[in-house]
C-alpha cells in the first residue's frame, strides 16, 4: 500500500526509458551508443565500430547484446521487444492511475503499438517444419536469426513474461521448435535434454533453461519431469549452475548463480502453489 515513491524522480525514471526506447528505434540516426571490447571474444563486442550491424526501421527497439551478455547477430530481439511491450502496458497504468497524465498515457500507448506491430510485422518467421514461429532476432531487411538462448527474455519465456498466453498458436509452435534439435543450441545427452546458449560450451544445458521450461509447461508430467531433471543434475551441491553438460553435470559452469537458483525456486513454489509438489 505503499504510494510515496511514486514522485517526480519516479516519473523522470518513465520519461528516460520512453527517450531510450524511442531513440533505439532509430538507433544509427539517433543513438549516441557504442560498444567495443578488445578482449579476443568476438560476442563480446560490437560490429562495425560498436554501432552493430545495419538495421531497417521496423518500431521495434535496438539491442546491442542478448540477456546472455552475447552481441545479437541482428539487433532486433524479439523476446526483449515483446518485454518492452508488457513494460509499457505496466507503465501506462502509472501514468493513468498514478499520475493522472492523459499525454504521458497517449505516448506509451503509441510506443507499445509501434514495438507490437513491429514484432507481428517483421518477428514472425514461416518454418516449413513448425509453421509460423517467432524469431530470436531480425534485422528488419528479411534476415533471421532461428534460435533460442537459456537467458530470459527468450522465446520459451514469452507466457512467462506476459506478452502471450501458454495456448496461443504461434507460440506452441515456437515452443516446439526450441525445445527440438533444429534450435541450433538445444542440446541431448544421457543425462539431460534442454536448452543451451552460444555464450557457453557445446552440449552444455543450462539450469535456467530447464526451469523456464518447467515454469511455461502445459501439462503436469512435463513440469514434474523437468524438476527430477533439475534435481538429478545439480552434481550433488544442492545448487543450480549456469550450463552443465549433457553427458556428465559434474562438469559445470558457475557453481554459484542467483539467477539460476531464484528461477528454479520460483519452479518448485509454483509447483507446490499447483498441489503437484
Amino acid at each position: 500500500g505503499l504510494t510515496d515513491f511514486f514522485d517526480a524522480e519516479f516519473k523522470s525514471a518513465l520519461r528516460t526509458i520512453i527517450e531510450v526506447f524511442k531513440k533505439e528505434q532509430h538507433h544509427f540516426e539517433q543513438s549516441p551508443y557504442r560498444f567495443t571490447r578488445n578482449n579476443g571474444i568476438p560476442e563480446d563486442s560490437l560490429r562495425n565500430n560498436g554501432l552493430g550491424m545495419p538495421v531497417n526501421y521496423t518500431g521495434m527497439i535496438w539491442s546491442g547484446f542478448r540477456s546472455s551478455d552475447d552481441a545479437c547477430d541482428f539487433h532486433y530481439n524479439i523476446p526483449g521487444n515483446m518485454f518492452a511491450v508488457v513494460a509499457l502496458r505496466q507503465m501506462q497504468e502509472f501514468a493513468e492511475w498514478v499520475f493522472r497524465d492523459m499525454d504521458l498515457l497517449a505516448e506509451l500507448k503509441a510506443l507499445e503499438f509501434e514495438v507490437d506491430h513491429g514484432i507481428k510485422l517483421y518477428g514472425i518467421y514461416r518454418h516449413p517444419e513448425f509453421g509460423p514461429i517467432y524469431a530470436y532476432e531480425t534485422d528488419g531487411f528479411g534476415n533471421y536469426c532461428l534460435m533460442d538462448d537459456a537467458g530470459t527474455p527468450g522465446l520459451i519465456s514469452i507466457p512467462y513474461l506476459g506478452y502471450l498466453k501458454n495456448d496461443d498458436p504461434v507460440y506452441q509452435n515456437t515452443r516446439r521448435f526450441a525445445l527440438s534439435t533444429e534450435n541450433p543450441f538445444y542440446y541431448e545427452g544421457t543425462a539431460a535434454k534442454g536448452i543451451g546458449s552460444p555464450h557457453t560450451p557445446k552440449n552444455y544445458i543450462w539450469h535456467m533453461a530447464l526451469s523456464m521450461q518447467g515454469i511455461t509447461a502445459d501439462t503436469t508430467e512435463e513440469k514434474l519431469a523437468v524438476i527430477s531433471m533439475l534435481e538429478a543434475t545439480d552434481a550433488d551441491t544442492g545448487f543450480m549452475h549456469e550450463g552443465f553438460h549433457a553427458d556428465d553435470p559434474s562438469v559445470f559452469t558457475r557453481s554459484w548463480f542467483a539467477w539460476s537458483n531464484s528461477l528454479f525456486s520460483q519452479l518448485i513454489w509454483r509447483a507446490m502453489q499447483e498441489g503437484i509438489l
